[in-house]
């Protein structure tokens, strides 16, 4: 079997190695320091030292891969550690796996020197940085390894260690229980993700991901078992990244610190994407698969877009955001847009990142502006105009990056919803009377057209094409069009009549969510009781109250 692969030395695999064994060893230093309030200074001086010299890894890993970019597009590297038999625990760097390293390890320095201010005096302090250490270190194995059997240690080892950090404040009831609420539905992605992974490993007899891509990618009639394994890779993804209707954590945990409200939203829930870009040849394989991750993705970004709309905190608006981005993320691996899914989990998480570490300045903001908005309507000639310009703009950033290129249905859906929104920016031309302050507007419309298809240009060399029929893409592009498109009608009569017969009736169901969340919390505490949770609490605090009582000693 012929590998679109370039075998490294083994001495690789250990270089690979190098940042998720240094969090570890963080984690394995802060664990050995005596319980004092000095070892809180040291545990945070060790947290930096590695996250810094992590940082300088991944920048040189990274700086290697743009160098030998030529290559890498074409096939990466792989390079083992043990062979046992046919299997082997081997890691894989492409410029994909370098650019995700450089995202991960650069939001952990980030996050981890913002902790140590933010944290700093909490009796929960020493186990903070320690919990943040080991989810780092789970999240950059996943990121570099090749191993299949590895990878979903990884994944499960990230929640786990994500629950940690959850619950972190054990006496606050509100925050344990949507933390369990989380807990069950990660172990049900993982179970899924696991069933998917025992049919590919059964079928293709290999634990290797570059292995499993090769055969599925030869296969000319796909058995029922990459079918169903497919199937079970789309449905972990849609509960890794929170979609509906098992979103309900990922906007009720925001009692945990804000640092790690921007770990989860800038990093690990975008991992279900990170899985499918991974899994691309297996996720295209079915049809199912595919429209299942399309029809949920749209829906998400759709329902979570308006319901964000009716938030007034900012944490819970952002989570909102996430949860519709994700949505969208889902739909273009749907749609067989890979290199647009990496993009839009680049851009992501550096934006997500900076909004959740920023909140506090975003409040200090709303105070200066006035906490009540002012509602007013607008002309719904506008609106039409603005998504009429929108749509001409977004044509002509697609027509100067591939001025020779076929127009298809691909293209198309791009296009369109490149220019609705973009048509946001240019609505507000209307609603001002100066010049200058248009032309601004109308130029910034325009050059979010440009980078935006200037970026997948780029970004279809960085990720490999991956082929998907047209048959099968034109229902599901049809679909996602029909869904965006009623986004857009929807936001348009809420703009023109705020306060009309139709906003009116749909602001409850939108603000509720359409009561989506409610239907798995009560099977949640069917599984487990508020009780239980209360008692867990109690235990727990009881556990943090000794902890702390040594560090005072």
């Amino acid at each position: 079997m012929a590998h679109l692969h370039h075998q490294w030395p083994s001495h690789m695999a250990v270089i690979l190695c190098i940042p998720p064994l240094l969090y570890f060893l963080g984690v394995a230093g802060i664990r050995i320091l005596p319980a004092t309030k000095l070892s809180i200074s040291k545990a945070w001086s060790l947290a930096r030292t590695v996250s810094n010299a992590v940082l300088f890894f991944s920048l040189a890993c990274c700086s290697d891969a743009l160098w030998d970019a030529p290559s890498l597009a074409g096939r990466a590297h792989i390079a083992s550690i043990v062979s046992l038999g046919r299997s082997q625990i081997s890691f894989r760097f492409d410029l994909v796996e370098s650019l995700m390293l450089l995202l991960v390890t650069f939001l952990g320095w980030v996050i981890i020197n913002y902790s140590q201010a933010y944290m700093s005096g909490d009796p929960h302090e020493r186990s903070y940085v320690a919990r943040l250490l080991r989810t780092l270190a789970c999240v950059s194995l996943l990121v570099v390894t090749n191993s299949i059997a590895v990878f979903l240690i990884a994944w499960v080892s990230t929640s786990l260690s994500l629950h940690g950090l959850l619950t972190i404040y054990p006496t606050r009831q509100a925050a344990v229980i949507a933390a369990h609420k989380k807990f069950l539905a990660s172990r049900l992605g993982d179970l899924t993700l696991l069933g998917g992974v025992i049919l590919l490993v059964s079928q293709t007899k290999s634990f290797e991901l570059d292995q499993i891509a090769d055969y599925v990618s030869k296969l000319h009639a796909v058995p029922l078992s990459i079918h169903v394994a497919a199937l079970l890779l789309a449905i972990s993804a849609i509960i890794k990244s929170a979609q509906l209707p098992l979103h309900g954590w990922l906007i009720q945990v925001m009692e945990a610190p804000t640092p790690v409200s921007a770990l989860l939203h800038a990093g690990i829930v975008n991992l279900g994407g990170f899985m499918l870009i991974r899994m691309a040849s297996v996720i295209n394989t079915t049809q199912s698969a595919q429209a299942l991750l399309v029809i949920v993705g749209s829906a998400t970004a759709v329902i979570a877009s308006l319901v964000m709309t009716t938030r007034i905190s900012i944490k819970v608006h952002l989570a909102w955001s996430t949860c519709a981005q994700m949505g969208f993320m889902l739909m273009e691996c749907g749609l067989g847009l890979y290199a647009l899914a990496f993009l839009h989990l680049l851009a992501h998480s550096l934006y997500k990142a900076h909004a959740f570490l920023g909140s506090g300045g975003t409040v200090n903001q709303a105070k200066i502006k006035g906490v009540i908005p002012v509602v007013r309507s607008e002309k719904l000639s506008a609106l039409l105009a603005s998504g009429l310009y929108g749509l001409v703009m977004a044509a002509l950033g697609e027509f100067l990056w591939r001025p020779t290129a076929r127009i298809d249905a691909t293209t198309g859906f791009c296009v369109v919803v490149v220019g609705l929104a973009i048509a946001g920016i240019l609505a507000a031309v209307h609603s001002t009377h100066s010049v200058v302050v248009s032309l601004i507007l109308a130029g910034t419309a325009f050059a979010v057209s440009i980078l935006y298809f200037g970026y997948d240009t780029l970004f279809q060399r960085v990720v490999p094409a991956i082929s998907i029929s047209v048959v099968q893409q034109k229902p599901l592009i049809l679909f996602a069009l029909v869904c965006f498109g009623l986004l857009y009608v929807i936001q348009t009569m809420i703009r023109v009549y705020p306060r009309g017969t139709f906003a009116t009736a749909l602001y409850p169901w939108i603000y509720a969510g359409l009561y989506l969340d409610e239907v798995f919390t009560r099977a949640t505490f069917r599984l487990w009781p508020a009780n239980q949770v209360s008692k867990l609490t109690e235990r727990n605090h009881t556990a943090q109250l000794f902890e702390s009582r040594g560090e005072r000693r």
